[in-house]
């Protein structure tokens, strides 16, 4: 069998974020599980030959390069549905949740979330379009739907009258790096990144959906209130992730705090995922409550380090949680309320303890191998109607 696989996500380089980790892992499983199988990986400019992950995968440049919606549709309606029309693959599997139109070939599509319609004003206007325009056709043309979360799917349901039936879930999942690492370890790892203090951990790129005002305002309550408690006030916030878009809001909070509560946050950019997987293992809790999330991969990253999690009680986070058993969960619109979990975390063994436990049981139950697997059953019932 010949499959075609949009892999535009997979950026040289190595950085990459909740799509593209979704994209190398699934594909690192999938052509490892079928090597019968010759998967032609679509690239939108060169690649790295390290994301040619075996000996039955092919890579494909196309033009032109597509980071604006303008050339995104000239490389999907245009390069992607050319290049199908000449090679006629049984299937096109995209599991970056962006797919074609212009094509006969029978398409498996990967729908991560919603967000441009649940936050609009999250997205510039052009992109907005581009979303509302296409998503749901990309959703009806497909063969088959795959979602990566119950939550997306019954989106996929309510928003779009699709039939859950036709939708399959392939979760995300902590790759194999991130796990439990030695007190000594930890120690290292404070004193290098928080000058040997203690920390709450957010992981994302920074942009409105993830909330960082909000989060940004619950430190400082949380810090006002340990000085006048004396609970550990020493206690830092590592902001871990690139300045994505529209950062003005998050950057306006952290200047609206006082001084001494500036000096305790710290935004390190993005990290290597060795430090990444350290980071996590050594922090007091991870504090990840984005208004709207498809997933949440930092949640199940955390958790399979043993580091407590304070989560959103919206969208997915809850299931990916594990719900209230597994993680502290808050409403991401109440800075209040998110300083209260902040401050049961820092001052609370006990619930770190039990909080740890259950996360490590709940990341347990996502598996990468699990989810290519799901991706590959799609793959076939979309090759058999």
């Amino acid at each position: 069998m010949q499959l075609a696989v949009t892999t535009r996500f997979l950026l040289p380089g190595g950085q990459l974020e909740g799509l593209g980790r979704y994209c190398l892992e699934t594909l690192r499983c999938l052509v490892r599980q079928h090597p019968e199988v010759t998967f032609h990986f679509l690239f939108d400019r060169p690649f790295d030959p390290a994301y040619l992950l075996a000996d039955n995968v092919v890579g494909h440049m196309l033009h032109p390069p597509a980071r604006h919606p303008l050339l995104m549709l000239a490389w999907y309606e245009g390069a992607v549905a050319t290049w199908l029309r000449r090679h006629r693959p049984a299937a096109l599997l995209s599991p970056e949740g962006f797919s074609v139109l212009g094509t006969r070939v029978p398409r498996v599509l990967v729908i991560h979330d919603l967000s441009y319609l649940h936050r609009p004003h999250d997205v510039g206007g052009l992109m907005r379009r581009y979303y509302a325009y296409f998503t749901p056709r990309w959703a009806r043309a497909a063969a088959q739907l795959v979602a990566v979360s119950e939550a997306t799917r019954q989106d996929l349901v309510s928003q779009y009258g699709l039939s859950a039936a036709r939708i399959l879930v392939a979760p995300n999942a902590p790759a194999a790096i991130f796990q439990p690492q030695a007190e000594a370890q930890q120690v290292a790892t404070r004193a290098r990144f928080s000058q040997g203090q203690p920390y709450f951990l957010f992981v994302g790129a920074l942009q409105p959906r993830k909330n960082l005002a909000n989060l940004l305002r619950a430190f400082g309550l949380y810090q006002a209130e340990s000085e006048l408690t004396g609970e550990a006030a020493d206690v830092r916030l590592l902001l871990v992730g690139r300045a994505a878009w529209r950062t003005g809001p998050i950057f306006e909070a952290f200047r609206a705090l006082p001084a001494a509560v500036q000096a305790a946050v710290q935004f390190t950019g993005r990290v290597s995922e060795p430090d990444l997987a350290a980071l996590y293992a050594a922090a007091l809790a991870t504090a990840y409550v984005p208004f709207f999330e498809g997933f949440g991969l930092p949640v199940v990253e955390a958790q399979a380090s043993g580091c407590p999690v304070l989560t959103s009680s919206v969208s997915s986070l809850p299931e990916v949680a594990g719900g209230p058993a597994a993680a502290l969960l808050r409403d991401p619109t109440d800075p209040a309320a998110i300083a209260q979990g902040l401050r049961e975390l820092a001052t609370d063994a006990a619930l770190r303890e039990r909080l740890r436990q259950a996360g490590l049981a709940n990341a347990a139950t996502y598996c990468w191998a699990r989810s290519a697997e799901v991706l590959w059953q799609a793959v076939e019932q979309a090759v058999s109607d």
